[in-house]
C-alpha cells in the first residue's frame, strides 16, 4: 500500500508555542532571580567571553544553581517543564491539525527546532506530540547530574535539522548519511512540504531556507513583539504573521488548514505527472520493443 505524502510541521517554541523564555516559568525564579536579571548574567557573560549565547546560558544555569546550592539534575529539569504555560489552543492544535491532514490524504509530522532546553520541553503537557524535539541538551552522568554540553542549538545552527528532517536522518550523531547525496524525489519530506512556525528574527534562517526552497513560513505574535513580527512579513522574510491564537476557527488555524489542503493538492498533481510520465517511457519502450 502506498504511503501518505509526509507533511512537517516545524515549530520553534519560545514565544511561539509558551507565552515566554521556558526557563523563566520555574528554573529561574527557583534561583530567586528575575527573568531580567539572569539573561543580563548570562549575556554579559557571553559578551565578556566571546562564548556562543546557547552555551552562555547554559553555563550561567550550573553556575547559578550551584552558587545557590539549588539540586540540578535532568529529573529536576523536567519537572520544571510541568508548569509551562501555553499560547490558547495550542494544546488541542496537534490532534486537530494531524486530524485534518489524515482527511486531505496526507500525514502530518510536529517537529520542535529550539534554542531552549530539551529537558524542560520533555517536561511540558505537549512533549508527546513530536516525533522529534531538537534542542539544546546537557549529557548527564550515572547520577543525573550534567557534565557536558550535548548539544546547542543556536539561530543558524537550526537549519542542520531541517535538513535532517527533509532527508529523514533524524539522529543528530549521524553526520555521514546527513551530508550523503540523495536525490531531491527520494527525499523523506520535500521542501515543499514543510512549515515554519517561528516568532521572530530567531528564527529566520530557518524561515529563509523555508521561502527558497518552497516551503512555507509564519510568523506568530503576542503585543510585545508585534511590531517586529510585522517588519519581517514588509521585508519578505515569511510568508504569513497571525497573533499567536491556535484556537479552532483563528486566523492562525484557518491559514495553515489552507496550507495543508494546498500541499495535499500539490502532492496529488505531482503524483499524476509521476504516473503519466511512467506511462509514456512504458509506452516508448513497448514500441521499441516492437521494432525487434
Amino acid at each position: 500500500m502506498k504511503q501518505c505524502p509526509i507533511i512537517a510541521f516545524l515549530y520553534d517554541f519560545d514565544k511561539t508555542l509558551c507565552t515566554t523564555d521556558m526557563q523563566d516559568y520555574a528554573f529561574i525564579p527557583s534561583l530567586g532571580m528575575t527573568p531580567a536579571e539572569f539573561w543580563a548574567v548570562a549575556n554579559g557573560f557571553g559578551r565578556r567571553n566571546r562564548v556562543d549565547g546557547v552555551l552562555a546560558y547554559m553555563y550561567t544555569m550550573l553556575r547559578e544553581a550551584e552558587r545557590k546550592s539549588l539540586p540540578f539534575t535532568r529529573e529536576d529539569l523536567v519537572e520544571k517543564g510541568r508548569g509551562i504555560v501555553f499560547f490558547p489552543g495550542v494544546e488541542e492544535w496537534f490532534a486537530r491539525i494531524n486530524a485534518f491532514g489524515a482527511e486531505q490524504g496526507v500525514e502530518v509530522e510536529h517537529y520542535i527546532i529550539s534554542s531552549g532546553l530539551r529537558e524542560i520541553i520533555e517536561g511540558s503537557c505537549i512533549s508527546g506530540e513530536f516525533r522529534e524535539i531538537y534542542a539544546s541538551e546537557f549529557f548527564y552522568d550515572e547520577a543525573g547530574r550534567p557534565v557536558w554540553p550535548k548539544l546547542a542549538v543556536n539561530f543558524t545552527a537550526k537549519t542542520q535539522f531541517v535538513y535532517r528532517i527533509n532527508k529523514g536522518v533524524l539522529d543528530v550523531s549521524d553526520d555521514k548519511t546527513l551530508n550523503d547525496s540523495m536525490p531531491d524525489d527520494s527525499k523523506r519530506v520535500p521542501f515543499p512540504n514543510m512549515l515554519y512556525l517561528g516568532d521572530g528574527l530567531s528564527d529566520v534562517p530557518c524561515m529563509k531556507m523555508m521561502r527558497a526552497y518552497g516551503g512555507q513560513a509564519i510568523a506568530v505574535y503576542q503585543a510585545s513583539n508585534q511590531a517586529g513580527v510585522e517588519d519581517l512579513l514588509a521585508k519578505g522574510r515569511v510568508d504569513f504573521v497571525f497573533p499567536a491564537d491556535y484556537r479552532e476557527g483563528s486566523a492562525l488555524d484557518l491559514t495553515v488548514k489552507n496550507i495543508v489542503r494546498k500541499m495535499a493538492i500539490a502532492d496529488r498533481l505531482w503524483e499524476e505527472n509521476a504516473r503519466q510520465l511512467r506511462r509514456i517511457g512504458e509506452d516508448v519502450l513497448a514500441d521499441q520493443e516492437a521494432l525487434f
